[in-house]
């Protein structure tokens, strides 16, 4: 059986204060909160999900934000920075906009490309960079329009223990193209429009500290349920463990964790968020899974509350 993954589905990480992280998502990058849902694990603590107008596949952040968590470690087995994309031409706007919002930044090269770096303010590392092939994002707020919005991911650099069994993996089992190499950094690439670049740093990295400021696993992309049960026995004859479907209301999921130590998803990219509120009503509203639903009181206690809001 031979697979390629069209590229990233989501990437979720672990932050801080879930009102920081609704300002700075939605009011300062301008994506819009598509979901606001619970950990289904640990339904106290909210699952936030920030994307395009849609939430298309590929666009997808999402958090679970802990208020007072102590701070991660970013190392080996882990996504090191997340790239988003943004419209030709409009590196200047972000850069003014980040200046305003007292964000600081830098730029750096790479592969020929310019990228504007900064960080969350719970430590994740992000970055922005101008890519032609992605599709405009409709998505407008808070001063944010869609010829400069965010388009979806650019792709991710990743921080793996044993980065040669993971170049490995990307190439030969997840069907990633190996296209090009500068310094020591391994550029790989899917064939989809977003989500779609990999940077894999040649180097054996010490080990990070799951908390606050750190991605906590990579989705990747299936096209349904049949996909991704191809790709599990795509990836048990690698003889790489993948746990069963996981039900996760927006998509179904499994995971493995790759040979770097980097824990990887592969999620469905139906059903999609509009199966529980309309596409206008996108993550106004607290939605939870129907084991919760009765004890929904209880949570919304517990939860902070958050708002989406224009910043000045």
């Amino acid at each position: 059986m031979s697979k390629k993954t069209k590229g990233i589905h989501h990437i979720t990480a672990i932050v801080g204060n879930p009102q920081e992280n609704v300002d700075f998502y939605a009011g300062i990058l301008g994506l819009r909160m598509v979901k606001q849902t619970v950990n289904f694990d640990d339904p106290g603590t909210y699952h936030l999900y920030f994307g395009d107008k849609e939430g298309s596949p590929g666009t997808i952040i999402t958090f679970f934000p802990w208020d007072g968590a102590y701070q991660g470690r970013i190392g080996g087995g882990q996504v090191g920075t997340t790239s988003y994309a943004v419209p030709k031409g409009s590196l200047s706007f972000w850069e003014e906009r980040l200046t305003q919002f007292k964000v600081a930044h830098h730029k750096s090269e790479r592969f020929g490309e310019s990228y504007l770096e900064f960080n969350d303010p719970h430590g994740l590392q992000l970055q922005l960079v101008e890519r032609e092939e992605a599709k405009t994002n409709q998505w407008s707020f808070g001063g944010v329009t869609p010829d400069v919005a965010i388009q979806g991911f650019a792709g991710a650099a990743l921080l793996s223990a044993n980065p040669e069994l993971t170049a490995q993996l990307l190439e030969e089992v997840m069907g990633l193209e190996l296209t090009g190499k500068e310094g020591n950094i391994t550029r790989f690439t899917s064939t989809a429009e977003i989500g779609n670049v990999i940077d894999l740093k040649m180097e054996a990295v010490p080990r990070g500290r799951m908390g606050a400021g750190t991605v906590h696993h990579i989705a990747w992309r299936a096209d349904d349920d049949q996909d991704q049960l191809e790709w599990k026995e795509h990836l048990e004859s690698h003889r790489y463990p993948v746990t069963p479907v996981q039900d996760r209301n927006y998509f179904n999921a499994i995971y493995f964790r790759e040979h770097g130590d980097i824990l990887f998803e592969i999620a469905t990219d139906p059903p999609g968020f509009a199966i529980d509120e309309s596409l206008e009503d996108l993550g106004r509203s607290l939605k939870l899974p129907t084991q919760y639903e009765f004890h929904r009181d209880k949570i919304e206690k517990a939860l902070l509350p958050i708002e989406v809001r224009k910043l000045e």
